[in-house]
């Protein structure tokens, strides 16, 4: 049977409703969301200028979001039964903010787009014209709506399929990814390229926040690059399990971590850059990776491995700035470490910056309480670090348990730099890491950096941005 799904319904009455008022539509292809402009122009026109449209529910048929129109995701919107789900180059898709819950009241989800495994999601942008997934409101915030989610096929540690964290009661999609059944490697969830995700990570109830990315059992067959998650209220990138390899990703502001994998994944990670927010740090404690096996350490494979390569990872200017234990938005808030590496997580981290932080790359030795660990595996040779340079105020490279008791560790070999300096950019010397206006540019090293000089980090402006995106 052709049944035809309720989004589709509702975006095809909106063609006709942008029909009608094209006329008044407005024409300039400049959109402005909180002095965060879009050059927004696209194979079908303007964004704007053939009306709105609004979707809710489960898309369940193909369909084509349009550059002309500006798109509004209402609650979490679904795409399942293998449906795909393409967005012309310069679209702009809004998530309308929900009702945080209070007391008895549930509150009522931000909008979000989760592709269930089996669908993907074609966002396949330009440099000149990015796609854009932002928050409905005129004065935009972080967390006001859920942001992306891409469920999928491929390995992860889980025993079985589970429901993807963000997701409560009874979605009427399938939100589950991973499990035995479900292990397709090169499984592909599509094409994100050049895409811009902002003010994402809506609190669907305490400590259960979507992110601005997450990507759980995604394959190696899906594209991941140029995507800016710029403002998430949790993780700006989270990797559940899978074998996806992503570049090109920048995370700025986010309230929690930068770039978060757990539960088996096994992906390369290329070009990264992560800006922490010098006006807010979570209660949870804010770092630029955040990585875990599982949530006990436990010896389930396949094991979290990803492998970083050239990642940039900025924190705070100053002892004191990174040291606060009462930041915004909680009042419990607190910076954590440029990389918290635990519960029995395996890595492979090369050419790469850390600077800003009490701690850079800190080992965490708690879970599991027995048996190999973070650090023991580091040091037999199953996890790797090859010609990073950390800066940090207490310990560039460390040891700890659980947020307490650290100590500073040796790295093997000699091509590992730590610095302990009052100002952090002393030896690195990025051009202007903690400028008041950002830029690509701030973040390169200078002609006299160690990491420069020992070619270990690429220069120019394609390391991160290729020119296609503002922080």
């Amino acid at each position: 049977m052709n049944k035809k799904p309720l989004a589709v319904t509702l975006v095809s009455a909106a063609t006709v409703l942008g029909m009608l008022l094209g006329t008044s539509c407005k024409k300039d292809n400049n959109v402005v969301n909180n002095d965060r402009a879009v050059v927004a122009g696209g194979p079908s026109g303007a964004s704007g200028t053939c009306g709105d449209s609004t979707i809710t529910g489960v898309i369940t048929a193909n369909i084509t979001l349009k550059s002309c129109k500006i798109y509004k995701l209402d609650g979490l919107v679904y795409v399942a039964n293998n449906a795909v789900v393409t967005v012309e180059p310069g679209t702009v898709i809004k998530g309308i903010k929900g009702i945080p819950p209070s007391g008895t009241n549930p509150g009522t989800p931000g909008g979000g787009l989760i592709v269930t495994r089996g669908a993907k999601l074609i966002a396949d942008g330009t440099v000149t014209d990015p796609i854009i997934f932002t928050s409905n409101e005129a004065a935009p915030q972080s967390g006001d709506w859920g942001g992306v989610v891409l469920l999928g096929k491929a390995p992860t540690n889980h025993a079985a399929a589970v429901t993807v964290e963000g997701i409560t009661g009874t979605p009427p999609a399938d939100a589950t990814y991973g499990g035995p059944t479900n292990n397709v490697s090169a499984d592909n969830s599509g094409i994100l390229r050049y895409v811009r995700i902002e003010y994402a990570g809506y609190e669907l109830s305490t400590d259960n926040e979507l992110n601005g990315l997450t990507l759980a059992g995604v394959g190696s067959g899906t594209v991941i690059d140029y995507v800016e998650v710029y403002k998430s209220k949790d993780d700006a990138f989270e990797f559940f399990g899978g074998t996806v390899n992503a570049s090109h990703l920048l995370a700025i502001d986010a309230l929690d971590d930068m770039f978060d994998t757990d539960n088996g994944f096994n992906g390369k990670l290329s070009y990264l850059l992560g800006v922490s927010d010098p006006n807010r740090a979570d209660k949870s404690q804010s770092n630029g990776f955040e990585s875990d096996n599982n949530a006990n350490g436990d010896a389930v494979t396949p094991y979290t491995h990803p492998t970083y390569e050239y990642v940039t990872i900025i924190g705070q200017p100053n002892a004191t700035a990174a040291s606060i234990t009462n930041g915004l938005p909680s009042g419990t808030g607190k910076y954590g470490r440029a990389a918290h590496l635990r519960r029995n997580a395996e890595f492979a981290i090369s050419k790469s910056i850390f600077l800003g932080f009490n701690y850079g790359i800190s080992l965490d030795t708690q879970k599991p309480a027995s048996g190999a660990n973070t650090k023991t595996k580091y040091d037999a040779g199953t996890s790797t670090l090859t010609n990073n340079f950390v800066h940090a105020y207490v310990y560039p490279f460390s040891t700890e348990i659980n947020f307490t008791s650290f100590a500073a560790f040796t790295p093997l070999g000699t091509t590992n730099k730590g610095y302990t300096t009052a100002d952090p950019n002393a030896n690195i010397k990025l051009t202007a890491p903690f400028a008041a206006t950002r830029a690509i540019g701030n973040y390169v090293p200078q002609a006299l950096s160690v990491a420069k000089a020992a070619g270990a980090f690429p220069t120019g402006n394609t390391t991160w941005a290729n020119g296609w995106t503002v922080l």
